[in-house]
């Protein structure tokens, strides 16, 4: 598999060149060139923030229907714990696993029950590596990417744990293919995804070489067919559920720390946050801290763009769910350590290097930082990059072009104004050479003006459609 999948993706058809997409990308991943946004796959990180931004629909996110888990003979549902928060008045999850049977699946096993058994390790490996503190939680797959990409000293601090999903996905294989006897290929493992990241991990996973997640479904378009099927359930349903406060609260910002049983932690969520956190850690700016947790999304898993509810609704409806719970009810066995940790450790990826070597790399960022004192520095976004260094960045990469500016443009058409000025006066007293000049000039300064003409109108389309930036 890739290892620059993506499973955020982009519909031309739709855009409508519109800058909202490259202002909010955490990663600068985006630019729109030719009226069309484009993703660069090297720099995205799956956080759909472009997804939650666009008023045009059309940034989506690529996962799997329900249609897809037909041929197999068997399927088990692993349910995200933000899935609890979105119904109302839900006090028994009895009712959310017994609805997902009656929706055709033949089983199901908690990620929440999964998560029990990632905080109980957690535990462990705190207390057994202190020279590796502070630990920083691995279950948000877009941290994980943004660390390998931009935040290479931080790799040594990521916690070697499968996250949740990998867990319960491991031991919902093994469960099924014990009751079944059937082989792993005709067993599906089906996991209820609330955002893109996760489903990006499932098809392109790190600290793992292979995900045992089969599909990934949304909780989106489940949603909708999940609520007659727990209305069929009834108030007294079977109990299936396995899991208690602890995992229950893996859906929520801060609901993985709380599990630690301690207070030397960190919990930050939205993306602008994560960022602002990892670059404080890199300048060691946290002490006495022994875990930090970031979930790309705000609220954490509840506030992911493939979920139906308000986040901080879903946060209140998640506390007052788990209120009445056991503390946990899954622990650690000897067979379960081994599923728990990492197989592969995770590589720096230098994707935002502008140069092959150090020193090709230095070569160039002098020329972008001289390239960018010419630049007006107002990050407008006309040019389809986020900001002027961004710009710059791209002109040295070969992808744009300093006439990519239109306030540059500008102040060159006024030079060239000058110039021709000077020539014309030059022409009167029959200097040919002049005049050649003063042709060549002509049609250049023709040719701008007709780019500049094309920048006014694009500008004005975003003015009057109140859609362009801020």
């Amino acid at each position: 598999m890739d290892k620059f999948y993506h499973s955020v993706r982009l519909d031309p058809d739709l855009c409508m060149g519109c800058i909202n997409c490259i202002k909010r990308c955490p990663t600068q991943a985006i630019r729109v060139r030719n009226g069309k946004a484009q993703i660069n796959n090297k720099f995205c990180i799956d956080c759909g923030e472009c997804i939650r931004v666009c008023p045009h629909h059309a940034k989506l996110s690529v996962y799997d229907r329900m249609e897809d888990i037909k041929p197999y003979e068997y399927t088990v549902a692993l349910p995200a714990p933000s899935l609890y928060s979105q119904f109302n008045n839900l006090d028994d999850v009895n009712i959310v696993l017994n609805a997902l049977l009656l929706m055709g699946f033949d089983d199901v096993f908690e990620v929440s029950a999964a998560a029990e058994l990632v905080s109980e390790a957690t535990r462990e490996y705190l207390s057994e590596n202190p020279e590796r503190l502070p630990a920083i939680s691995t279950a948000c797959p877009s941290v994980v990417r943004l660390i390998r990409a931009k935040f290479p000293n931080l790799i040594p601090n990521l916690l070697p744990l499968n996250p949740p999903v990998e867990v319960a996905a491991i031991l919902a294989a093994q469960k099924a293919m014990e009751k079944t006897g059937l082989e792993r290929e005709k067993i599906g493992i089906i996991f209820i995804s609330p955002c893109p990241s996760k489903v990006t991990y499932a098809k392109s996973p790190l600290g793992t070489d292979h995900s045992e997640v089969d599909k990934v479904l949304a909780i989106k378009d489940i949603y909708p067919q999940l609520l007659p099927c727990m209305k069929a359930v009834g108030e007294d349903p079977p109990e299936i559920g396995s899991s208690g406060k602890i995992g229950i609260s893996w859906g929520r910002s801060g609901g993985e720390a709380s599990g630690l049983f301690t207070e030397d932690y960190l919990a930050a969520d939205g993306i602008e946050n994560v960022i602002r956190v990892l670059e404080d850690m890199e300048d060691q700016k946290f002490t006495n801290l022994k875990f930090v947790e970031l979930n790309a999304c705000s609220g954490g898993c509840v506030g992911g763009v493939l979920t139906v509810e308000n986040p901080y609704v879903a946060e209140v409806k998640l506390k007052r769910l788990r209120k009445y719970m056991p503390v946990a009810r899954n622990h650690m066995q000897m067979e379960s350590e081994e599923l728990v940790k990492w197989t592969s450790q995770v590589q720096y990826e230098p994707v935002f290097h502008l140069g092959d070597t150090m020193m090709e790399s230095f070569v160039r960022l002098n020329k972008a930082e001289r390239i960018l004192k010419k630049l007006p520095g107002l990050d407008c976004g006309s040019c389809g990059a986020p900001s002027c260094k961004a710009l710059a960045e791209d002109i040295v990469r070969g992808e744009a072009a300093e006439s990519d500016c239109v306030y540059f443009l500008r102040d060159n058409v006024h030079k060239l104004s000058e110039e021709v000025s000077r020539l014309a006066a030059d022409i009167v007293e029959g200097d040919r050479e002049s005049y050649e000049k003063f042709k060549v000039l002509t049609k250049y300064i023709q040719r701008i003006s007709e780019e500049i003409t094309l920048l006014d109108r694009k500008e004005g389309r975003k003015g009057n459609d109140g859609k362009g930036s801020d």
